[in-house]
């Protein structure tokens, strides 16, 4: 396993941590294949499966310099490694949990989205920038972000790369609430499901 990425047990909880907040936690191929082999692994008896970030960064989308280098030949195979993972996140059957720790944009946010329940830090931020890239994401988010906020404000969210506060996320219903530790909070709700 790479450094992008520190993995941890509490009791029956896994923890998986994006490591590299000052490129603000890229998913990168080599973070999604890791990913990929977690979720893989993760134990049916586990309790519960917690992804969060360090520091005041979540994580954010793919790695803007592996785009750059997609073409019409490995598009499909690009946005598939990451819709997979994230279907994979939605169906697992354990309880998951994003515990959005600060920045989350772009396929971050799609992982978030991915995750049964997301519980945020009062500076937490929530982006998916693709619009001012020229770009859209293929991870699964815009089939999700309706679902849970309705088709005009993810329009807005994905369209116009709109910024959303945590207290705009609470309000929206994109996220299930606000705490100051949210890891902590996150274990603390899968121990008592």
């Amino acid at each position: 396993m790479s450094n992008a990425i520190i993995f941890e047990q509490i009791n029956r909880i896994t923890i998986v941590r994006f490591n590299r907040p000052e490129i603000r936690s890229p998913l990168s191929i080599s973070v999604l294949d890791e990913l990929h082999s977690i979720v893989d692994s993760v134990s049916y008896g586990a309790a519960g499966l917690v992804f969060t970030g360090v520091g005041d960064v979540f994580a954010s989308g793919a790695d803007l310099r592996e785009i750059a280098a997609v073409n019409g030949d490995n598009a499909r195979d690009f946005a598939l490694r990451g819709q997979t993972l994230m279907s994979k996140i939605a169906s697992i059957s354990i309880e998951t949990i994003a515990a959005v720790n600060g920045f989350c944009y772009g396929g971050a946010l799609d992982l978030a989205l991915a995750c049964g329940r997301r519980v945020a830090s009062p500076n937490a931020e929530f982006c998916h920038p693709g619009a001012g890239l020229g770009i859209m994401t293929g991870w699964g988010g815009t089939q999700r972000l309706p679902l849970l906020v309705g088709e005009a404000e993810a329009l807005e969210i994905f369209m116009m790369a709109k910024r959303v506060s945590a207290d705009q996320a609470l309000e929206i219903g994109l996220i299930d609430e606000i705490n100051d530790d949210p890891l902590a909070r996150a274990v603390e709700m899968m121990s008592v499901v």
